[in-house]
């Protein structure tokens, strides 16, 4: 498994009747393969897994990996409260061909240090499959600290680090005290830049999802140290970014796929389309972005 690259955390299509839209997912994979990503990450909170039965995340995963067909890898997202439900996602994912896993903190239950180390690592045991921790503290409430990862050290398939924690300086941090032992991928688009400057491996991106060459295009030119040019992409971007760190990113980066031509802005309930004052703002946001994109 190689953590390196752009990751997009892919959304999953709805008809308007809210049954899986796979011809429309399929059409964003394509756009998503064409630009030249580097994986593809499932049934994380902007693919809405907590509203997708167990047949629908079989579905997505099981045609998804056959339809990537080795192109890319195809990592499976786990957000769950009990341990063994975890593992049977693990294992599932293991059958259905998945390349790895990306894996939360336990959902719902603040655990403490012990009982997180301890629950990773029982995921972790029961899969020969690679791991990517999710470390987003601002979100899902828990840390993963500095001493937990270093009592993870040793669990050789955990592999890597989506960090969130919003400090910048946390990718020095790890590099300084774990060298290359953990691979390191942005996951807050706004701070996607910094960070690939500071030395990380890769980006799991959100508004890649509406906007992919853009999004390669910067984790390319960072790089290959091309700075200049990879930052007046990045600025460009940036209040398209920001449409990531918003509690209805969902929606927001929906209706973003649908204006850019490859997705729809169908959401699953509790989730609805924005409508009124939001709808107009983000509209004019994405259509700005539209207008003044940069060719790449």
């Amino acid at each position: 498994m190689n953590w390196q690259g752009v990751f997009p955390a892919v959304t999953t299509k709805f008809h308007s009747d809210g049954s899986l839209d796979m011809p429309l997912f399929f059409k964003n994979l394509n756009a998503q393969l064409e630009a030249g990503v580097h994986g593809i990450i499932l049934g994380g909170t902007l693919g809405e897994s907590s509203v997708l039965n167990l047949e629908e995340k079989i579905q997505l995963t099981t045609q998804t990996v056959k339809y990537i067909n080795g192109r890319v890898p195809v990592v499976l997202n786990i957000a769950e409260g009990a341990t063994r439900d975890a593992i049977f996602w693990a294992q599932k994912a293991e059958e259905m061909g998945a390349s790895g896993l990306m894996l939360l903190p336990p959902m719902r239950y603040a655990a403490d240090a012990r009982e997180t180390v301890t629950y990773f690592k029982d995921v972790a045991k029961n899969t020969s499959l690679p791991i990517m921790i999710y470390n987003n503290p601002v979100d899902y409430k828990t840390l993963v600290t500095l001493s937990m990862f270093e009592e993870l050290t040793s669990i050789p398939n955990i592999q890597a680090v989506k960090e969130s924690t919003r400090d910048i300086s946390n990718v020095t941090r790890m590099r300084n005290l774990f060298g290359d032992r953990f691979k390191i991928l942005c996951g807050v688009d706004t701070l996607a830049m910094e960070e690939l400057l500071m030395g990380a491996d890769g980006w799991v991106a959100g508004l890649v999802c509406a906007f992919p060459k853009e999004t390669v295009a910067v984790y390319n030119l960072c790089k290959a140290g091309k700075t200049e040019a990879a930052l007046k992409i990045y600025r460009w971007f940036l209040p398209l970014l920001e449409l990531d760190i918003h509690p209805k990113l969902v929606q927001y980066i929906k209706l973003a796929e649908q204006m850019a031509g490859i997705g729809s802005e169908y959401v699953r309930a509790p989730r609805l389309t924005l409508i009124g004052e939001e709808r107009v703002k983000i509209e004019n946001i994405i259509k700005q972005g539209l207008e003044h994109r940069p060719k790449i």
